[in-house]
């Protein structure tokens, strides 16, 4: 009988310290050393302190993964961390933390993409179906990737400046409401109106997104409303920032669909979370031939089992790197076999 491979993963790339035990495929463990509370103060992520959170977090989260998963190092097959993209100073703890478990321990390292993770999330729910498009979705991420199978990865829309989860943060921010921005706008559109009129930036006819824009007519508009003295309806604000961001997702996904054959449509990322993009992007597929899979809220933040299941497919290809490997915080995900 075939032996069920063993990966361990490991995820640090921002304010998650996370490594999770996958056997055979079924996932064992996933634990999380989340550092959320800690940012809230400052409003947003501190690099700095990302860092050595994680430091001080790596040994313990991975003891609870191998104690939850009831494994032990030496059974483990091979470890699969996270390169990039990411904080450069966060993503070399979880690195240096593989490295160093991989020679002790003489395991093949596994380098994997960030966003490749959150697409392969996905598969704890069930079996991606090609070809596919990918929707991207996070703080440091907005893309449109395209798969024809599996590990093959075609870029067809990105962000030009900001991403779609930054530009909630910073919305979120100039309208005085906590971090993370996405959860508490999404949370008081639901009873705000479409008052205020917003831009929808780059009418280029590409797949392309571009949020900067949009972001910077959000904080002058409260800015110039402050001015004047009049009251800034925030739910209403909230309401009307989101429906423009998620509203040029959806555009550039019924053009990708449009463009290239699809059979089934993913969510993937941090702000694949929120509510109205999950209920607009089945309510624009549905009574098509088109299946939409919306990942359980658990697969949208960071995790070690998105990272361990990515692992898995690149053992089988031998993607295995050498101990002088290095971190790349803007590696992108055409370039995943690239270290």
């Amino acid at each position: 009988m075939e032996k069920e491979l063993v990966i361990l993963g490991i995820e640090s790339s921002c304010d998650e310290t996370a490594c999770a035990i996958t056997k055979g495929g079924k996932l064992l463990s996933n634990a999380i050393s989340s550092q959320i509370a800690v940012h809230q103060k400052y409003g947003g992520v501190m690099p700095e302190i990302a860092s050595r959170l994680h430091l001080e977090n790596v040994a313990c989260v991975l003891d609870e993964a191998l104690k939850e998963a009831g494994v032990r190092l030496e059974e483990v097959d091979a470890i699969a961390v996270t390169r990039g993209p990411g904080l450069i100073g966060a993503l070399h703890v979880g690195i240096q933390a593989a490295k160093t478990l991989s020679l002790i321990y003489d395991k093949p390292l596994i380098p994997v993409h960030h966003l490749a993770g959150h697409i392969y999330a996905n598969e704890f729910i069930k079996p991606l179906k090609f070809p596919l498009l990918a929707v991207v979705v996070s703080g440091g991420n907005t893309e449109l990737v395209y798969m024809k199978e599996h590990l093959s990865f075609e870029i067809i829309g990105e962000t030009k400046d900001d991403a779609i989860g930054e530009s909630f943060d910073k919305v979120a921010r100039v309208l005085g409401l906590p971090y993370p921005g996405g959860i508490a706008i999404d949370r008081l559109a639901k009873s705000g109106k479409h008052t205020y009129k917003l831009p929808t930036p780059l009418h280029d006819g590409s797949l392309n997104f571009s949020y900067s824009g949009l972001k910077t007519a959000v904080i002058n508009l409260k800015h110039t409303l402050d001015q004047k003295g009049e009251e800034v309806v925030i739910e209403d604000m909230a309401k009307s920032f989101q429906d423009v961001a998620v509203g040029m997702v959806l555009d550039r996904v019924e053009k990708a669909v449009e463009l290239y054959p699809v059979k089934e449509i993913v969510l993937a990322g941090g702000v694949s979370a929120n509510s109205y993009l999950r209920e607009q992007i089945v309510k624009t597929f549905e009574g098509t031939n088109i299946e939409v899979n919306i990942p359980p809220i658990w697969c949208t933040t960071d995790n070690a089992a998105m990272i361990a299941k990515v692992g898995e497919y690149l053992y089988k290809e031998k993607l295995f790197a050498p101990l002088s490997v290095s971190v790349d915080p803007s590696w992108r995900i055409e370039d995943f076999k690239k270290f």
